[in-house]
């Protein structure tokens, strides 16, 4: 019987095993993020067991958090259902165990941020982020120098730990930024909280030439996408196409009038990754390395 848990350095290398595969497969990877427990635990659990199969090629896992500063009103909407579903980090982490029960080769990113993973004690939420098969950490509100809080003890622990670059991230920045960076390395491709703009794909591929000359890790791009059209172009550019916040407004949208899953819910946003799937897949990749 096969367990969730990775091995020392297990995650970074499913992470690194996936790039691989789609770099000789001469695409992109579409990154889905999907709040954990959103609109409620078993639905929630549905959707992330489908997203491999519609074509999610790296899956974010959001965990819920009463301040999610970074975030759009979506976002923040999506996590305050889940925690009014009873969603916490430790149910999130059995979410991810169970996923790795049928799936051991997609990658698990957490997204969000440090205060429940301090609230549940560093050591013990790493021994359990490794035991559930979790590759990766995106903990938007630890910078680079509070990297002996998280970040070096999750390398340690055989976790990648991905940064987000911004437009505002400048030369004497980036390397800091990128220092300690593993997996991937996620750029924003506009200043501002999730959903608030588009992306531009000849606009980034400025800033991602930037980013190149200071690593080799491939470089996921969010923020800003939301069609199949959108997540071609920055599929062109990109070794990546991360969306969120068009999954939570469609999700949002199936709801009923009380804010509950439907009949529609699942295949309402699996119908989505298909879509966005196909989009990235089309893409042309001459312009990206």
């Amino acid at each position: 019987m096969t367990t969730a848990r990775n091995s020392k350095n297990g995650g970074r290398a499913r992470i690194e095993a996936r790039f691989a595969k789609l770099r000789g497969e001469g695409r992109a990877a579409l990154v889905t993020y999907i709040m954990s427990g959103d609109p409620d635990l078993e639905t929630s659990a549905k959707i992330i067991s489908g997203l491999p199969a519609a074509g999610a090629d790296i899956i974010e896992l959001g965990m819920a958090f009463t301040d999610p500063m970074a975030d759009g009103p979506s976002i923040q909407l999506a996590g305050l259902r889940a925690l009014d579903a009873g969603i916490t980090l430790r149910k999130t982490l059995a979410m991810a165990a169970n996923f790795r029960q049928h799936d051991t080769e997609t990658p698990i990113v957490l997204m969000g941020y440090y205060n429940p993973i301090h609230a549940m004690g560093v050591p013990e939420f790493l021994a359990a982020a490794s035991a559930s098969g979790i590759d990766g950490l995106i903990i938007v509100d630890l910078p680079p120098e509070e990297d002996a809080e998280l970040c070096l003890p999750a390398i340690e622990a055989g976790l990648s730990f991905i940064r987000l670059a911004t437009p505002t991230t400048d030369e004497k920045r980036l390397p800091a930024v990128i220092a300690n960076t593993s997996g991937f390395v996620y750029y924003v491709s506009y200043a501002g909280i999730t959903g608030a703009g588009a992306a531009d794909a000849d606009t980034v591929a400025a800033a991602l030439a930037r980013i190149q000359d200071h690593t080799d890790l491939p470089i996921a791009v969010g923020f800003g996408i939301r069609t199949p059209e959108q997540a071609k172009g920055i599929a062109s550019v990109a070794d990546g196409a991360v969306v969120g916040t068009a999954f939570i407004d469609v999700l949002r949208d199936s709801l009923d009038d009380a804010g509950k899953a439907t009949a529609t819910t699942v295949d309402a946003v699996l119908d989505l990754t298909r879509g966005l799937a196909a989009g990235v897949a089309s893409a042309d990749k001459g312009a990206a390395r």
